[in-house]
């Protein structure tokens, strides 16, 4: 894996308060899990990740 970070472009998003509960709650137990911090941000990344490789879009 590369080193190099990729260019993130700040993007604005409307949620439902319960979406934003759960990414928040996301971002915790990934964050105990993996002794890393997770932002609601990565977690919103890793979701559209693996939802555009399963319609065989890779990104």
């Amino acid at each position: 894996m590369s080193d190099e970070k990729e260019k993130l472009i700040k993007t604005t998003l409307y949620l439902e308060e319960e979406v934003l509960e759960a990414l928040k709650e996301a971002a915790g137990e990934y964050s105990k899990e993996t002794g890393q911090k997770w932002s609601k941000g990565a977690v919103v990344r890793l979701a559209l990740s693996e939802f555009f490789s399963r319609r065989g879009k890779i990104l």
